[in-house]
């Protein structure tokens, strides 16, 4: 067992750890990269052969968190890990997006990448170390990969920039980055930001670079010790130059023509179609099934490099724009009637319906990951039918793009959102794009700030989003290149770099960067940044032309939201046994009630669109916290009748004794002769019993004394009687247990003939519930 082990020494004098050699040794590559008590296990295996018909790079990578590699059991009924979660899928995406550009242009085998968290630090993330192992995989395996490439997270925390921040650091940042890069580019960046600057973005990323940079050179050290410098080879594509120069002298031109012609996008592409078909129509039949393939490929280089030459030559764009125009706009708020919240946003062809959701905490979604433990009081939700491109075919689940786009979206709306307890709603918004011909996620963005200003939801301040370009000379990438200002669809596949920027006025909230080109400098990347800041601005200002701020009030079908503070002594007697209280309180009321501990207070709040049910549900939990006060008057309801009084409920779940001789001046001879159960009656509190907490109550001390009256004289007590003691006090005792034994044998007959004993009955010898 050949096992070699590589240390990556931090700035601030943490390690990480890479060894390979020693677990999964039949894989084509892989690869243990630990840092602390964290490990992940990345292994790399590839086909032998080509699957026919595949002209494209058939990469898939996984990652995959391990319960176990925190001590814990996975949820569910079954017990164990299931499909990956969104969470996985978006470092899976991570992964993916900086290694998929780096293969030769004919490899073809299909790829699948593993990476798994095997050991989990608690205070320590993860997915920033999951690019490297991937990439440490590679490294070990005899694939034509072109890194090695590594990952970090990026974070400014209290004003400094630091690599990959542990988890109780991160709510000190206004800014985190996930950057990849090979030691010469920078290949992607993702993250959000709390209204940063385009200068302290750009100071982050060659921050993380630098870093990357020792990363990469870990590698190739581990490369070299490995003897992988020589790599397999595969099958390649097989080439016709011949036919390769008749496409372009065919084609091209034609192709430049129909480019430089402006029409929409379905037309566009129907007449490059009709170009391709005529030049296959001059093959003999008995070739074209061999030479069919060859003519898509050269077609599509053709296609692709007379867009691109009109973009660098003539500053032409497909649609006729300039480089820095934004399509038509327009917009409106109010569209869906019963919604919360609802807007469409419309640029050019691409179209986004929004609606916004606000809801309880009930309502707020669960992260049960393996080191994430939280309720989402804010989500995005993100869907792209097939009809929205004019594909005629069946929607099937939410793929990993979209799964993506929707979390760019929501990261990007998540800073300018009130949270608890400013805000007690949940939040929810949907993007449904209706159409689509590029950057429909920025779409999501500033439809959902509109939305959510409909709705009323006093976010900070508007965002907006742009998605921007870039084509260069990849021989001269930094003197000959165009910037782009929202991209079309085929703008974003002919392009060498997309990324996507939203912020406010004041800065930058969210980007995700994607570079396809060597050698660019930080001076292109800097222009680029800032047309898209003049892009952002303009999108803003005419969505400010259809509302400029927050509705002042949530629409009247909108759920209102009471939030106060109890004593957290009183939480359990509010959610009562088993849920019994509450349970009853929404019942009776209609609302939906939480509670929580925070800070050591109860939180609770009532959730109803009804004021009545509102004020009802409050006053019914103030009375449960409520301490019943000696000479108070209260107003209670008759819960049960006895021989000698009757008990008052005077506060919810509070019981008093009405004896009696307290139920008025006169003499009393029957409790029903004045009060039923279920009567409501105003008594007051005479005295708390210090030791048993029993509450004496009195009607008639809330009536005028009649004139003349004289307290009766109480009879002298037997001298037997047992709270004088002595003998008598035995005899009592006796007579006591003779009495419990005559009550159990009621009681064993009431059982017998089904009966059941009448309410309250028990309720002499027990004292009343606080």
């Amino acid at each position: 067992m050949n096992v070699i082990n590589k240390q990556i020494l931090l700035s601030d004098g943490r390690t990480i750890e890479i060894e390979t050699g020693r677990l999964a040794k039949q894989a084509d590559g892989s690869a243990v990269v630990k840092m602390g008590g964290t490990m992940l296990l990345a292994t790399v295996t590839a086909a032998k052969e080509v699957k026919e018909g595949t002209d494209f790079m058939p990469l898939t990578v996984d990652y995959k968190e391990k319960y176990y590699s925190a001590g814990r059991f996975p949820g569910g009924f079954m017990k164990r890990e299931g499909k990956s979660s969104d969470y996985e899928i978006l470092i899976s995406r991570l992964i993916d997006r900086p290694i998929r550009p780096l293969w030769p242009d004919d490899f073809h085998l299909e790829v699948f990448v593993n990476v798994w968290l095997i050991s989990a630090e608690q205070d320590i993330q993860p997915d920033a170390l999951a690019g490297l192992a991937a990439s440490c995989a590679l490294a070990t395996s005899d694939l034509p990969f072109g890194g090695p490439i590594s990952e970090v997270r990026v974070g400014r925390v209290n004003g400094e920039f630091k690599i990959n921040p542990n988890f109780s650091e991160m709510a000190n940042c206004d800014l985190e980055l996930m950057v990849a890069a090979t030691e010469e580019n920078i290949m992607m960046v993702e993250g959000e930001m709390k209204e940063v600057s385009e200068h302290d973005m750009l100071e982050a990323i060659k921050f993380a670079h630098e870093e990357i940079k020792k990363h990469c050179r870990v590698q190739k050290e581990l490369i070299a010790e490995l003897g992988n410098d020589v790599k397999r080879d595969y099958p390649h594509d097989v080439e016709d130059e011949d036919l390769r120069k008749a496409v372009h002298e065919a084609c091209y031109n034609k192709c430049l023509e129909l480019a430089k012609s402006a029409k929409p996008e379905h037309e566009r592409e129907d007449g490059f179609n009709a170009i391709r078909d005529e030049f296959l129509a001059t093959i003999p039949e008995e070739e074209l099934e061999e030479k069919e393939p060859l003519v898509n490929r050269y077609f599509g280089h053709e296609q692709k490099e007379a867009m691109r030459n009109m973009i660098l030559d003539e500053g032409l764009r497909l649609d006729g724009r300039k480089t820095d125009e934004v399509r038509p706009i327009w917009c409106a708020v109010d569209y869906l009637p019963f919604a919360h919240g609802s807007a469409i946003f419309t640029r050019g062809e691409t179209q986004s319906l929004a609606t916004v959701t606000l809801g309880t905490k009930q309502d707020m979604k669960e992260m049960d990951e393996v080191l994430i433990q939280d309720d989402q009081q804010f989500v995005l939700h993100y869907n792209f039918p097939p009809f929205a491109t004019g594909e005629a075919k069946s929607q099937r689940g939410v793929g990993r793009r979209e799964i993506g786009h929707g979390n760019l979206a929501m990261r990007a709306l998540k800073p300018v959102i009130p949270m608890m307890p400013e805000n007690p709603y949940a939040v929810r918004v949907v993007s449904d794009i209706l159409e689509s011909n590029g950057s429909s996620s920025m779409a999501s963005v500033c439809g959902g700030c509109l939305a959510l200003m409909d709705a009323g939801v006093k976010i900070t301040k508007p965002v907006a989003g742009v998605a921007m370009g870039l084509i260069t000379d990849e021989k001269d990438p930094n003197n000959r290149y165009a910037i782009l200002t929202d991209i079309l669809g085929d703008e974003d596949h002919l392009g060498n770099m997309d990324f996507k920027v939203t912020g406010t006025k004041d800065g930058i909230t969210a980007t995700q960067m994607d570079i396809k080109v060597d050698g660019l400098s930080y001076d292109v990347l800097e222009k680029a940044l800032e047309q898209a800041r003049q892009g952002r601005m303009h999108i803003m200002g005419e969505m400010l032309k259809t509302i400029s701020e927050p509705r002042e009030d949530y629409k009247p079908f909108v759920p209102r939201i009471k939030s106060f503070e109890v004593d957290k002594e009183f939480i359990g007697a509010i959610i009562g046994k088993g849920g019994e209280t509450i349970q009853k309180i929404q019942a009776e009321t209609g609302a939906v009630i939480n509670i929580d501990e925070i800070d050591g207070k109860g939180v609770v709040d009532i959730a109803t669109n009804d004021a009545e049910a509102m004020q009802k549900a409050y006053d019914w939990i103030m009375g449960i916290c409520a301490v019943p006060e000696v000479g108070e008057v209260y107003h209670g309801k008759v819960t049960s009748i006895l021989e000698f009084g009757a008990f008052v409920e005077i506060l919810p779940g509070k019981e008093g004794l009405l004896h009696i001789s307290e139920l008025d001046w006169g003499k009393t001879e029957k409790v029903e002769d004045i009060l039923h159960e279920g009567d409501e009656v105003d008594v007051k509190l005479l005295e708390v019993d210090a030791k048993t907490g029993k509450l004496r109550l009195s009607r008639r001390a809330l009536m005028e004394k009649p004139e003349g009256y004289v307290e009766p004289v109480r009879r002298p007590r037997p001298s037997g009687d047992r709270r004088e003691g002595g003998r008598g006090e035995r005899r009592d005792d006796r007579r006591s247990g003779d009495r419990r034994e005559n009550r159990g044998g009621e009681r064993r007959e009431r059982s017998e003939r089904g009966e059941r004993r009448p309410r309250g009955e028990h309720r002499e010898n027990k004292p009343a519930e606080e």
